[in-house]
């Protein structure tokens, strides 16, 4: 069954980010990558890539749901029963192609929302169970769970279970034309927000203070866009701790002569500019400020490298190479494609900068390169966004870069 779908005077309230043929564009290029591996059917677990190919966007993705695409004909969306008025709202499929399946199905130990939604997909044909044919999941999925995969795997008698291998993933990994401006629009946020954030500091303020200032200005937005919800909250590692990534806050106050690493994003219907910089409050000590001039200086000839033709291993390189004239080295990727992001990552989950990627780079594609130098008890990070233009990257912020030291 459907859920009802929203009442006709409502519908002028619906807001979808690109118009509906976008949409149909990247369902067919998803289709081709379909024919070329043999696949028959795609079940599609991932909220940016439901996003990516309907426009579908709520908070329901802690829920089993999924957009199962066949390898020729439509697409059809299934979600909870609740979440289903949502897919109206938000997703460009007509109404008899979004399915809600039961509540009594949520949360129970003998049965399955996916039992539902294998029956409901075979009834409709957008799934078939017959020798020979290749059904393929996103098992790498943060919200495609084991439970799931077993529910489909059980129901199909003969067809055959595969990976997707992020399939949908590497159709994202090009803009459009449409895409960059959102992404453009990002930069815009995560620069007023990174400022925010820069100002924001100061000793004997409580942490919590300064991360409510940013979250603030995330959903304040920038040139009157409003801005939405990061797919990773702000981190904000202070004094010992910013020898150590992915930290967030405490409600501890800020202490002079300790420096920060802030790690934060600008986000724009869904596309993400992450931004990281390092702030000293008071006087830096010689090696933080020896290894944020070299780390700046090995950002600056990475950058250099950010050009179609050249391979992803080749920039880790440079880096490499730069920092290595002043003994430093850093063993962690230097950087990953952007786009789309849903908890718990902005990252496209594709081609990374680092020596074993040979990804060759593209004009279109857009990177996050985060240079992360954690140390024992003091660290210093910077990044940037940026997109690939046909003689180099494009930034999407202009914040200075280098050590920010506020006496």
């Amino acid at each position: 069954m459907s859920q009802t779908p929203p009442d006709a005077a409502l519908s002028g309230l619906r807001s979808r980010p690109f118009p509906e043929q976008e949409y149909l564009d990247r369902l067919r290029a998803v289709q081709v990558r379909m024919a070329e591996r043999q696949l028959s059917s795609l079940i599609i677990a991932d909220p940016a890539n439901l996003y990516y190919l309907t426009g579908y966007n709520a908070w329901s993705f802690y829920m089993p749901q999924c957009l199962i695409v066949p390898v020729e004909g439509d697409c059809h969306l299934f979600t909870r029963t609740m979440d289903a008025a949502g897919a109206h709202y938000t997703a460009f499929l007509p109404v008899d192609r979004i399915h809600g399946y039961p509540d009594y199905l949520v949360n129970r130990p003998d049965t399955h929302p996916f039992d539902w939604i294998v029956d409901r997909a075979l009834e409709i044909g957008v799934l078939v169970d017959e020798p020979g044919a290749y059904v393929a999941a996103e098992l790498d999925a943060h919200f495609f769970s084991v439970r799931s995969y077993l529910a489909i795997q059980s129901a199909l008698k003969m067809s055959a279970l595969v990976d997707s291998t992020e399939l949908v993933n590497w159709v994202r990994v090009r803009k459009s034309p449409l895409e960059r401006e959102k992404l453009h629009t990002a930069g815009k946020i995560a620069q007023r927000v990174m400022e925010t954030a820069l100002q924001e500091l100061e000793p004997g303020r409580r942490q919590c203070d300064v991360v409510a200032e940013i979250q603030h200005a995330q959903a304040l937005g920038a040139h009157k866009l409003g801005g939405d919800y990061p797919a990773i909250v702000p981190m904000l590692p202070t004094g010992e701790t910013a020898g150590t990534p992915h930290l967030t806050w405490s409600d501890l106050p800020l202490q002079r002569g300790e420096a920060t690493t802030i790690e934060l994003a600008g986000v724009f219907h869904r596309y993400h500019a992450p931004l990281a910089r390092t702030v000293v409050l008071g006087k830096a000590p010689r090696k933080l400020i020896e290894c944020a001039d070299a780390t700046n200086e090995g950002m600056a000839a990475l950058l250099e490298q950010m050009r179609p033709g050249n391979r992803t291993c080749d920039v880790h390189r440079e880096f490499a190479q730069t920092i290595g004239r002043y003994g430093l080295t850093k063993e962690s990727r230097i950087g990953y494609s952007i786009g789309i992001g849903y908890p718990p990552d902005w990252g496209e989950r594709t081609m990374s900068v680092r020596p074993e990627d040979e990804t060759v780079i593209e004009e279109d594609m857009a990177f996050h390169v985060i240079l992360g130098m954690w140390m024992d008890g003091w660290g210093y990070e910077t990044s940037e966004s940026m997109l690939i233009g046909p003689d180099g990257p494009d930034l999407l912020t202009n914040v200075p870069r280098g050590l920010t030291a506020k006496e």
